[in-house]
């Protein structure tokens, strides 16, 4: 139902539609909103590339409520380990804007690493562009991905009949399952443990 409705939304308002479902589904820290669906479905309508520029700014900007929260919620954090946590500073100087770009390109969990982004104040610019740069490419593949499906679906449809068509639906509802479904953080720390072994 909240799909439908996002959808119904972004086609309505067209790329500002997208910019504030992208926005609204990457501004909730606690309960994923699955706004990439929607992002795969407008791409079969609206332009990829215009996608892409409108939903990467809207999620990219939603990532930055964690960071918010992160960098207001220091505070909360004593003095000593606000010391302790000014090395990840350091140490995000050399590899934070391509950790950035690769959380914001694939579906790990932004906010484990925007929280704590904002807890040690690394500069908001030095955030935003990779996240900026990971988020626009991450929905212009979702929207070229769904242009490109729904040509091979009636390509395949007009080409091969009915069985070829049952098959691509298969296969495309497979992907998108496997999208939803992996646990894309528990895969993350599960390759992170692996490569320190």
């Amino acid at each position: 139902m909240l799909e439908e409705w996002m959808k119904q939304f972004a086609l309505q308002f067209s790329y500002l539609g997208v910019f504030i479902i992208s926005f609204i589904g990457s501004l909730s820290v606690v309960f994923p909103i699955p706004y990439t669906i929607v992002i795969l479905f407008l791409g079969t309508m609206l332009d990829p590339f215009f996608i892409a520029i409108s939903g990467g700014l809207g999620s990219a900007l939603g990532e930055f409520f964690g960071y918010l929260l992160g960098y207001y919620g220091r505070t909360a954090v004593s003095e000593e380990r606000r010391k302790k946590m000014d090395y990840m500073v350091k140490i995000f100087d050399s590899y934070g804007p391509v950790a950035i770009f690769l959380f914001a390109l694939t579906p790990l969990p932004d906010d484990l690493l925007f929280i704590p982004l904002g807890v040690i104040h690394y500069p908001f610019w030095k955030a935003f562009v990779p996240a900026l740069l990971g988020k626009t490419l991450m929905t212009f593949i979702l929207a070229y991905s769904g242009q490109q499906s729904i040509e091979l679906i009636k390509t395949i449809f007009v080409g091969s009949g009915w069985i070829g068509t049952i098959i691509t639906v298969v296969l495309l509802v497979l992907i998108i399952v496997a999208m939803i479904k992996i646990d894309w953080e528990k895969l993350f720390e599960k390759h992170v443990a692996d490569k320190k072994n």
